[in-house]
């Protein structure tokens, strides 16, 4: 089990761009739009799908890792695609694990971040339009692969919505700063 410290170390890597995961830039009419994206090993396989995805469309994608199968911590993941939406480094960020669940969690623990555990083309239309969400969260376990590309489609395709959402969601940012002052 890996001590808060090397978490910690890790995170700083994958953030500062020396970890293993690599930075894919693909030409296009999006090229400043950039993604992060990261998965632990049950949403590995359907990450790489959604890079090529990515790709394919235009955008730059900024892979967060994992790059294997093996067993690993969703939090790590969620964190480092988190910091990097965060800080302003990617535009978005996507993170994919068994349910979604967890890594929602986490990603949302970093001052900033909306993530949104999207399950349909509704609830992913819904979070960025109502929302604001700036950070995708997919369970791959539980919605197939061309469910999860129409899902993040639609995401990134949607708008931010003016009026009694923009209200909302700043009350929501007024919560995340009160919050972060009192800690």
């Amino acid at each position: 089990m890996a001590s808060e410290r090397d978490i910690r170390n890790l995170v700083r890597r994958v953030v500062d761009g020396i970890s293993s995961g690599e930075e894919v830039t693909q030409q296009g009419s999006i090229e400043t739009e950039t993604i992060a994206i990261g998965a632990d090993h049950g949403g590995y396989a359907l990450k790489e799908r959604l890079i090529g995805h990515l790709r394919d469309q235009g955008y730059t994608v900024r892979d967060c890792g994992t790059n294997s199968p093996d067993s690993v911590d969703y939090p790590v993941f969620a964190q480092a695609v988190a910091e990097l939406v965060s800080n302003g480094s990617c535009r978005w960020g996507v993170v994919v694990d068994g349910a979604g669940i967890g890594s929602s969690i986490a990603a949302n623990k970093i001052p900033g971040i909306r993530a949104a555990l999207c399950y349909d083309i509704s609830s992913a239309r819904n979070s960025r339009e109502h929302n604001h969400a700036n950070v995708l969260t997919l369970g791959a376990s539980l919605i197939g692969e061309g469910l999860a590309l129409q899902i993040l489609d639609a995401w990134l395709a949607t708008e931010w919505g003016p009026g009694r959402h923009a209200r909302r969601v700043e009350l929501i940012t007024e919560i995340d700063n009160r919050t972060r002052r009192s800690s």
